[in-house]
């Protein structure tokens, strides 16, 4: 049991079940536990990386599009320019290089993070201070004037609501504790208007995926079923009750006129139960095809992310090293700017030098 989890089941046993939204707050921003409070999970040492942190194209295009759009508007002299789950800042960072093309957009900016983990608003500050940003818990603090807003990757870590239909009510998805672990729950169903045009469409105490899944787990019971009735017949046709059958069929055609109508009966539904098991192991074949597929995919998929994860790794150590170059390019060309600029004014003086001494000399 993790050290988050004792936390919650502490937090419950005080407080009653938590909303659902409340238990994924708790998993990504606890101030001790949170996934983002606790590290940088971004990069090649993180669990993930984002456009931004592969080219610093995919930021600069989203900053000459705020530029154009700014244009568009006729250039209003301050802006309100926000991003909500800002990460290192890279993204912003990338924008506002690009937007400082644009004569007079800097100055009208003011900038504003939407950020909740310490950890990652002391990233952002070291690479947007310049801007002087101003943090936000959320998007109701922000102050008023022309709204530019960007986020990438943001919706998908939310923490969200769920809730189940019951009648005409709906009971919210809740995490309690059960036997000393968490457990998922549902509260008592309540009537929401919020929710009021879903009835129409949804089913009671049914969701799509809830069908999907019975239906699965239906027709694998199924399969199932029939290898167990295979695997049974196998021990049958083992035995001696099979041919016990067989004897009494023909010594019951004997005792009939129609002996060899009796007799083609028998074998034919021997034949019928030998081909029903022929089926039977045919079906028990495929679903263990089945499973093995599923376990490769599954091994396939692994791989392709471990490798994705690798190349993705590589390809950001390549930009990093690409943008350290330019940088530095540009550094070098802009000394070389003012060397240029230094000569220009020394010769200047040298010229005039040259010209006093002369109009000494013509005066003495």
């Amino acid at each position: 049991m993790t050290s988050l989890e004792q936390a919650l089941i502490a937090r419950i046993a005080a407080g009653g079940p938590m909303p659902l939204a409340s238990y994924m707050a708790a998993c990504l921003l606890d101030p001790a536990h949170g996934y983002y409070t606790r590290r940088d999970p971004f990069g090649a040492a993180g669990d993930f990386t984002t456009s931004p942190e592969i080219s610093q194209m995919f930021g600069e295009l989203l900053g000459l599009a705020l530029a154009q759009s700014w244009l568009d508007q006729g250039t209003p002299p301050h802006i309100v320019l926000a991003e909500p789950g800002p990460g290192r800042g890279t993204l912003m960072a990338d924008a506002t290089r690009a937007m400082a093309a644009v004569p007079g957009l800097h100055e009208a900016i003011s900038l504003h993070l939407i950020e909740a983990s310490p950890l990652l608003r002391r990233a952002q500050a070291e690479r947007l201070g310049t801007l002087a940003p101003c943090w936000h818990e959320g998007l109701e603090t922000l102050p008023e004037g022309p709204l530019y807003l960007i986020a990438n990757e943001f919706l998908d870590a939310l923490p969200i609501r769920q809730f189940q239909r019951q009648g005409a009510g709906w009971a919210e998805r809740q995490v309690g504790a059960q036997a000393g672990r968490l457990a998922l729950g549902l509260a008592p169903p309540v009537p929401l208007a919020s929710l009021a045009h879903r009835l129409h469409d949804t089913r009671e105490n049914l969701t799509r995926v809830e069908d999907i899944l019975r239906e699965l787990n239906a027709n694998l019971e199924k399969l199932e079923k029939q290898a167990e009735v295979a695997a049974r017949y196998n021990l049958l046709q083992g035995d001696a009750t099979l041919k016990q059958h067989q004897q009494w069929f023909l010594k019951r055609a004997d005792a009939e006129a129609d002996q060899e109508k009796v007799r083609m009966d028998g074998l034919q539904a021997v034949n019928d139960l030998e081909a029903r098991m022929a089926d039977l192991r045919h079906i028990e074949a495929e679903l263990e095809t089945i499973r093995q597929a599923h376990y490769a995919a599954g091994d396939q998929v692994n791989q392709a992310q471990g490798k994705l994860y690798e190349a993705t790794a590589e390809v950001g150590r390549l930009e990093a090293e690409i943008r350290y170059v330019v940088e530095g390019r540009q550094r070098v060309e802009q000394r070389l700017v003012q060397l240029a600029e230094q000569i220009a004014q020394w010769q200047a003086r040298r010229e005039e030098a040259d010209a006093e001494l002369e109009r000494l000399a013509g005066a003495g």
